[in-house]
């Protein structure tokens, strides 16, 4: 090292000193840098890195500083201070946040670590994942309104910081200008170096090798597939390694594949050529390129990223970096250095284009001043990149242009480069230097056969117009004026291109051929609202500006020649009225829905009025306003001929475009800017002249004039609609004032308005919402400050999301011709109001409402509504009601119509009450009761007459509203006193109040009526239901009793008490049920009988990871010697086969026919594959679709007579040294039979000689003599469905190939009933339900009928098989029965035994020539001391392992502390264990605690077992655990001390205790080498989950994939079973499972949850389920808003907090087994055709 740094810094001096220290500097490169890089033997990356660090860096550095660098640091970091900026770039898919209240705008943005300490934590933040290539605003002032700097970067938390100036020493800052300069313009050089074979003259070498790289590149043209396959034919690799070139070629942009002469190169290079042609018409880039040449480039790359570190020391090396960068060249008229890397940008690869845009993050974006040079440079290019930018293929974010959003949004950068450069001209003339080619022959737009990539390219430029519009100038300096309208010309030119675009000319005859192309003008279209919506808003900030616009659009408007008129100016009459106009007519000459110039001159034109500069508007006369609303007319009616269906021939684009017009993306500056021009028509035109140039351009006029009449129905359809249509913009033109400056409203009661009305379709959700408002240029909808005021929240419930209600008081702004409903909201939104108002017991009239007054530019609209052409429209209108002539009216005409005689009256009845009669010229009431009267034809008398049409019923209560309104009017005109004018305006209300409350009191009192009439006629049936079916009703037992009638009062209590206990002689009989099912496919009912045909319980047998101790480890499955499971459970219970049931049950026939069925129809299906896996048995339920791979066949309980007098007889021989005996010898004696010797058959004598009655030693059949009975007989079919079932649940369990003959299937089916109970048990405990009484009926069908059919494996096995699983699971118990590989007493759990103990001990009564079983008696005494002796083992195998006894609270000293401080003494004797003395007490409570699952799992197994009822207190979680215990223990028939059990059993137990205790295996755990289960065992539960989900997305942010070391996008996603954190769907993780590639959550859910999964992917915020390797499904988060709404992939981004209700339903989804269901329930639902890749997640 000494070495080292000697030559470095003797190298630097050398530098130094020497005369061109650029000359010698190169010299030193051209020698170096070949022998470091691009060598014919490839050096490790890891060596290259110390070689280029010690050879070229180290010297660097020591020349920048003049001495050893580690020195010169050291000072440094004294001298100088950090960044106020923080600057970190963000990588695709990094999280970012944005805060709603102090962002300057959407595009500021902070780091996961900024936001965490900073102030908008709690403020309305939003997230959302990166596209990479950003920088965090953090410290940056004009990126924040408030708190610009989290606690990290606040230059107040530290000492007077001072960052802009240069702290460096004049030499320093010399010396690294001079090296900065040298070696930028070295990286410069070869980013931008063409030239592949020759180096520049200073590094050309001496001797030129032969040795050449052929280089493949990136492009977004060829997939990953081609590239690999294209390598594997042209370079002679194998596949990993072409997989391993295509990612770094992806990641990189470009790669060596081969290094060799110039020749072999040259081949290559065709070959891949060639190659890669075949398969898309672009070959791949590949470039031959000399070693040299890549060892320069390389070192250029690594100088890159040695420029960032060496930048990030100091601000002072970053100023020189700056100065350096954009210094001007010198010696020609080339750029300055950074210019000529931006003008590259396009040619470059991938990984060159990375390290210039870091280096400009890290260098000109952080300094203030250079960044304004930077801005300036960049602008100047602007042209050029972007046309560079259309030709490349590469995304926009490892484009150059991409930095425009750092520049441009800088308010003072926005405004001084359009006072500089005019950068909204450069911004728009670029645009339209790239949308020349689509300009026709009369200047405007045509996009027909346009390139749509290209195109969408071209309309990324429009951002950043937006971005130089984003904030608005507070002070206009007369520079930034003159500029910014030059811009706004320049833009107008734009719309001008635009204006009446793509015209449409109706079809007639025929349809039409070709759709036109429409979707390239409507994307323009939408990229350019928010910009036209700023520009008015920078209009209005200044009165002169707007002024000019206003001017300057409207002399651009009249240069406009789209749509001329073909003919000449005609006058038209009607009502004595004329108007001189020329004719069109939309149905026959062309018309375009573009219209931009003359929509923005409305929303100018209305800024004016509400700016008060439209006073200053000189010679307003001169403006011709018929000629202004012209275009945008033809529009509204294009839109209505539409929906009238007279444009049907033109297809669905012209459909689509009209939908558009109208739709939330587009009617701002659209449909709305319509709408506004038609009322600044009407506000300055005469009124009539107005309506008579709707109707003409409407096409109604002559239909109206009565001189046109006819008999064609499609016409007369026509004509209707098209009345409907201009009868409903009538109503809108005068009825549609929320617009700031049409009347006095603000924008927040705009939004109010709009959130209203959707309320009022139906209750929404907050997404909902804000999809239907419109986003403002921040993305924001104002929603959250009005909602409070308008709507109630209601929250939501496990599923579905919370939702918004309209506020009561809210509902009379209501207007049921609200001009933003579609015609589906309308229908919707009038139905509902007319729901809600009936069920209020109002009336149906939807009255309109109360507008705001108009401001004075706009009052005189209001005339439209009492002049003389309304009138007439109106009669005609009502007239042809009135005649009831059906085909020339319908009912929406008459309802807009009686809507527009309702807004007459109430502008009247308005003025009336604001002024004297008098001052009121409007005089709609006055000339609607005289004009046409005299033939009884007025519109008041109309409408008296329409009243009683019969198809008007809808409208009755409308049209009585309409009738008194014009009473009203009446009595304020005639000026009654206001008393009795008040009283007539309540009148009608009154008495119609009144008549309402009678008649709702009449309903009430005829619905108890009818309500008491019902329920009588319901009794009686009943009555007479039961009366015929009195047998059914006598032997149906009710909940409580046990078949026989049980416990009259005479009875005692102990004879109930009998009743309660499963096993022993004192056992309660099974209840004589008889179960009579029906099958869902035949829907026929049959009886369950042992004898009759199968009927099978659809039923789902999965491997199980529930209950383990030890997650993440799976035993293996071999079938040796060794491995003690499946016919011992380990403890841990690892891995567990459950059994459930959807409880549905068929007849085993058809199942058989359904199943068969099924495989049938699926084969021909596509997708069905994904959803279950028929070679493995699956199908869905028919009735449920629940997930189901076999079926159980229902078994009824046997039925026993118990002989109590036999059974206590036989009790006083049969206890239990006797019963051992009489077991061993049988087990003996069987074993002679099958010879098997691997036993220690000898007996001790003492063993032989206990307790013995005198009845001398057994014999081989003794264990006859205790009652024996003939086995049961099963009908063929339960058989067969027996060995099905059996079968399924050993193939699955065991994951092994089926076959029903292997030992192992009994013992499986035994298996599966245990687990299947010890999951049950934990699902009850865990939400804390009584043990019986609380399971679902499926839930209780699925457990009785897996233990009925795993109690009838014995019979359908082989006898010797299952004698000998016996007697190796008693070996456990038993010591002398033991092999070597029996597990001792701590590697078993006891409850498996028990089932298994129980299940196969009737086995033992087989004798050759008969088959028999145990009689009832025999049974239960089996089961007894087979009980007895498992609990007693279990009660030792807790106390072993036990060390945390609780403290209990002293009580006196019970029978019970004393049995148990006297067994922990015995043990601790035979253990040899020093324990300090633990009060009994302690010990009892330890010990039945741990031993209160199994018991539980035993209560369970014998009520199914056996069904006996169990006593009522384990029916209630109210009694106490202690309560809870004595009942158990009743029912399982031991001592309610099961310490007891000890004292009772001492002669047989004690010796079983010392053999036990001494076992080899149980010293070793004790001594701590082998780690064991605690009892009771831990209960899983999913991992904790953060409240705020930020929390998880920061843990997602600094994860890093243990197998990858590059900085790609990972998909962080989180195991909710073990908490591991994975790294999934990427390349670097895979791995194999038996034999196959699977993702890294594939991978962990194999050994995690034995194949099942449940993850939450963070970055996207869903969970995941998975199920096998093929299959998974995804599910929503438990993680809300405020809103009560999840946000799968962060779309909306609102701050998210955990569900915990939502978050325990997922929890008992895996504890009740329900994620396979789940998994093909969602499949069922979504039927993709293209099947996701789950194995590789």
């Amino acid at each position: 090292m000494a070495e080292k740094s000697q030559d470095g810094l003797e190298l630097s001096k050398e530098w130094q000193e020497a005369a061109d220290m650029r000359a010698e500097l190169l010299r030193y490169l051209k020698e170096q840098v070949p022998r470091i890089f691009c060598l014919k033997k490839e050096s490790s990356p890891q060596e290259e890195e110390e070689i280029m660090q010690s050879r070229l860096l180290y010297p660097l550095e020591c020349f920048l500083f003049g001495e050893d660098p580690q020195e010169g640091l050291e000072k440094l970091k004294q001298g100088s201070t950090s960044s106020q900026l923080c600057g970190r770039v963000f990588k695709e898919g990094e999280t970012v946040y944005s805060c709603r209240d102090c962002a300057i705008d959407p595009t500021c943005v902070l780091c996961m670590d900024c936001f965490q300490d900073s102030v908008h934590k709690s403020h309305r933040y939003k997230m959302h994942a990166s596209s990479g290539g950003g920088f965090c605003d953090c410290g940056d002032v004009e990126a924040w309104k408030i708190g610009p700097y989290c606690s990290k970067h606040d230059p107040g938390a530290a000492t007077a910081m001072v960052t802009d100036e240069c702290t460096l020493e004049p030499e320093l800052y010399e010396r690294a200008e001079k090296l900065f300069r040298i070696l930028l313009r070295y990286v410069t050089d070869f980013l931008v170096w063409e030239e592949n074979f020759e180096l520049s003259p200073e590094l050309q070498p001496q001797t030129k090798d032969n040795a050449y790289y052929c280089v493949l590149y990136n492009d977004e043209h060829h997939s990953y597939d081609h590239v690999i396959y294209t390598l594997q034919r042209s370079v002679n690799c194998d596949q990993a390694e072409a997989q391993t070139h295509t990612a770094l070629i992806d990641k990189e942009g470009r790669r060596a594949v081969k290094r060799a002469t110039l020749r072999s190169c040259q081949q290559a290079k065709d070959l891949i050529m060639s190659n890669s042609e075949h398969i898309s018409l672009q070959p791949l880039r590949v470039e031959i390129l000399h070693s040299s040449v890549m060892a320069h480039q390389t070192f250029a790359l690594r100088l890159g990223s040695w420029f960032q570190k060496i930048i990030g020391y100091s601000a002072g090396f970053r100023q020189a970096f700056c100065q350096v960068a954009l210094e001007p060249n010198p010696d020609s008229d080339r750029p300055c250095l950074i210019s000529r890397l931006m003008l590259h940008d396009a040619r470059m690869y991938k990984g060159a284009r990375k390290i210039v845009h870091e280096l400009i993050f890290c260098s000109m974006l952080m300094e203030t001043e250079f960044k304004r040079l930077f801005a300036i440079e960049f602008t100047k290019h602007y042209k050029q990149l972007q046309k560079d930018f259309i030709n490349d293929d590469h995304e926009k974010s490892i484009s150059i242009t991409a930095l425009s959003v750092q520049i441009f949004t800088v308010p003072t950068l926005a405004r001084h480069l359009i006072e500089e450069g005019n950068v909204i001209k450069v911004i728009v003339d670029t645009v339209m230097e790239l949308l020349r080619e689509h300009l026709d022959d009369s200047n405007r737009f045509f996009f027909l056969g346009y390139n749509s990539d290209k195109f969408s390219r071209i309309q990324v430029i429009f951002h950043d117009l937006r971005y130089i519009l984003i904030s608005k100038p507070s002070l206009w300096t007369d520079e930034l004026r003159k500029q910014f309208l030059e811009g706004f010309k320049v833009f107008l030119s734009l719309l001008k291109c635009m204006q009446g675009m793509e015209e449409v000319k109706r079809q007639f005859g025929q349809h039409i051929a070709v759709e036109p192309e429409w979707e390239a003008g409507f994307s323009l279209q939408i990229q350019l609202r928010h910009i036209l919506a700023m520009f008015q808003d920078w209009c209005s900030s200044d009165d002169d500006i707007l002024l000019l616009a206003f001017r300057e659009c409207h002399k651009v408007l009249m240069q406009c020649n789209n749509q001329p008129f073909l003919r000449e100016a005609v006058d038209y009459y009607m009502c004595k009225h004329i108007l001189h106009v020329r004719p069109y007519k939309v149905s026959q000459d062309p018309v375009s829905i573009h219209l931009p110039i003359s929509r923005l001159l409305a929303g100018l034109y209305v800024l004016l009025c509400r700016t008060g500069a439209g006073d200053r508007l000189h010679d307003p006369e001169n403006y011709d306003y018929i000629q202004m609303a012209e275009l945008p007319l033809r529009c509204v009616v294009l839109a209505a001929q539409v929906s009238a269906e007279m444009w049907r021939r033109n297809g669905l684009s012209l459909v689509s475009q009209v939908y558009y017009y109208q739709d939330v993306k587009c009617r701002d500056e659209m449909y709305d800017k319509d709408i506004l021009m038609l009322q600044i028509a009407a506000s300055k035109m005469d009124a009539n002249h107005f309506l008579m140039l709707i109707l003409l351009r409407f096409e109604l006029f002559d239909y109206f004039n009565g001189s046109c009449s006819s008999k064609d129905q499609d016409e007369l359809i026509q004509w209707n609609r098209l009345t409907e249509e201009m009868l409903y913009l009538l109503i809108v033109i005068v009825g549609e004032r929320y617009v700031p400056g049409i009347s006095h409203v603000t924008k927040e009661d705009v939004t109010m308005r709009e959130v209203i009305h959707l309320l009022c379709i139906e209750p929404m959700a907050h997404s909902s919402l804000v999809k239907g408002l419109p986003e403002n240029e921040s993305h924001e909808t104002g929603l959250e400050t009005v909602i409070t005021k308008v709507a109630t929240f209601k929250k939501p419930g496990v599923s579905g999301h919370g939702l918004y209600e309209v506020k009561k008081e809210r509902l009379e702004e209501f207007n049921p011709f609200f001009y933003h409903y579609s015609r589906s909201q309308h229908s919707k939104a009038e139905e509902s109001q007319k729901k809600r108002r009936t069920q209020e017991g109002n009336d149906k009239a939807l009255r309109p409402p109360l507008p705001p007054a108009f401001c004075t530019h706009f009052a005189s609209i209001v005339r439209l509504l009492c002049c003389d052409i309304i009138i007439h429209i109106l009669r005609r209108v009502l007239q042809r009601a009135a005649e009831e002539r059906t085909t020339h009216w319908t009912e929406a005409m008459i309802q807009r119509a009686l809507h527009l005689i309702g807004q007459a009256l109430l502008e009247e009845k308005t003025q009336l009450e604001d002024s004297t009669v008098e001052e009121v010229t409007f005089d709609f009431s006055l000339k609607a009761r005289i004009i046409g009267s005299e033939h009884g034809k007025s519109v008041f008398l109309l409408l008296s007459k329409i009243k009683a049409v019969p198809s008007l019923e809808a409208q009755k209560d409308m049209i009585k509203w309409v009738l008194q309104m014009f009473e009203i009017v009446k009595c304020l005109r005639e000026k009654s006193c206001p008393t009795a004018s008040m009283s007539v305006e309540t009148k009608p209300e009154e008495s119609a109040q009144d008549k309402e409350k009678a008649e709702r009191k009449r309903k009430a009192e005829a619905a108890k009526l009818h309500r008491q009439k019902i329920m009588a006629q319901m009794s009686a049936m009943q009555k007479n239901f039961i009366e015929s079916n009195k047998m059914l009703y006598d032997n149906m037992p009710e909940s409580g009793t046990q078949g026989e009638p049980v416990a009259c009062s005479q009875s005692s209590a102990m004879d109930q008490k009998e009743l309660c206990v499963a096993i022993g002689p004192h056992r309660g009989s099974t209840p004589a049920e008889r179960e009579v099912l029906t099958c869902i496919l035949c829907q026929e009912e049959q009886e369950v009988v042992a004898q009759a045909p199968a009927m099978v319980l659809t039923a789902c047998v999965q491997r199980s990871t529930v209950l383990t101790q030890c997650r993440g480890k799976i035993p293996s499955n071999r079938a040796d010697d060794t491995e003690t499971y499946p016919l011992l459970m380990p403890p841990e219970l690892a891995v567990g086969t459950h059994t459930g049931s959807c409880g549905h049950v068929m007849h085993a026939t058809c199942w058989q026919k359904y199943f068969e069925a099924v495989q049938n129809t699926t084969r021909n299906r596509l997708h069905a594959e994904l959803i279950f896996d028929l070679e493995n048995g699956e199908y869905l339920c028919p009735l449920c679709k629940s997930l189901c791979n076999t079926v159980v066949p229902l078994i009824p309980l046997e039925q026993l007579t118990f002989n109590y007098e036999n059974a206590e007889l036989i009790g006083q021989h049969l206890t239990m040294p006797r019963w051992i005996q009489v077991l061993s010898a049988r087990i003996k004696g069987l074993k002679s039979v099958t010879q098997d010797n691997d036993c220690n058959t000898e007996c001790s004598s003492s063993d032989a000689d206990t307790g013995l009655c005198g009845e001398g030693q057994p014999d081989f059949r003794s264990i006859l003599s205790y009652g024996v009975q003939e086995p049961r007989k099963f009908s063929e079919s339960i058989s067969e469905m027996l060995v099905v079932c059996a079968t399924t649940v050993h193939r699955v369990g065991l994951q092994t190939v089926p076959n029903e003959l292997c030992p192992r299937v009994p013992l499986m089916a035994w298996n599966t009933c245990a687990f299947t109970i010890q999951a049950i048990e934990n699902i009850l405990q865990e939400e804390d339900k009584p043990l019986f009484g609380s399971l679902q009926n499926r839930q209780l069908a699925g457990l009785k009928a897996v233990v009925q059919f795993s109690a009838a494996q014995r019979i359908k096995s082989s006898q010797a098989v299952i004698q000998r699983h016996f007697s190796d699971m008693l070996g456990v118990l038993l010591p002398i029965m033991s092999r070597k590989t029996t597990p001792s007493l701590l590697e078993v759990d006891f409850f498996h035994l028990l089932v298994g103990l129980v299940l196969s001990i009737p086995s033992l009564y087989q004798e050759e020539a008969v088959d028999l079983q145990p009689s009832a008696v025999s049974s239960a005494y089996n089961h007894l001391h087979i009980l007895h002796l498992v609990t007693m083992a279990h009660m030792l195998q807790v106390l072993l392992i036990s060390t945390d006894f609780p403290a209990v609270v002293s009580r006196e000293d019970t029978q019970e502390a004393r049995a148990a401080a006297e067994l922990h003494t015995t043990v601790l004797q035979h253990t040899g264990r020093l324990i300090p003395d633990v009060p009994g007490s302690s010990v009892a409570e330890r010990v039945k605690r741990g031993i209160e699952p199994f018991l539980r799992c035993a209560a369970l197994f014998f009520s199914c077992l056996t069904g006996v009822h169990p006593p009522e207190e384990l029916f209630n979680t109210a009694v106490t655990s202690q309560g809870q215990m004595e009942a158990l223990c009743s029912y399982l028939a031991l001592p309610s001390n099961v310490f007891h059990l000890f004292q009772e059993h001492r002669d047989t137990v004690h010796p079983l205790l010392q053999r036990w205790c001494e076992n080899a295996a149980v010293t070793k755990i004790l001594k701590g080498k082998v780690q064991t289960v605690r009892y009771p065992r831990r209960r899983n539960r999913l991992i904790d989950l953060p409240e705020d989900y930020s929390v998880l997305l920061n843990q997602a942010s600094h994860f890093q994939c243990p197998k990858s070391t590059d900085d790609e996008r990972k998909h962080p996603t989180l195991c909710l079973f073990c908490g591991a954190m994975l790294c999934s769907q990427s390349s670097c993780c895979l791995s194999q499972v038996d034999g196959e590639d699977v993702g890294a959550c594939t991978a962990h859910a194999a050994t995690c949850g034995a194949g099942v999964g449940m993850f939450l992917r963070i970055r996207e915020c869903e969970i995941v389920l998975r199920a096998s390797k093929t299959r998974g499904s995804t599910y929503p988060a438990p993680y809300l808003d405020d809103y009560g709404e999840t946000d799968p992939h962060l779309v909306r981004g609102n701050p998210l907090h955990l569900c915990p209700e939502r978050y325990r339903k997922l929890n008992q989804l895996w504890q009740q087994h329900c994620i396979l269901e789940e998994i093909a329930r969602s499949l069922e639902v979504v039927n993709v055709m293209f099947a996701f890749e789950w194995q590789m997640l």
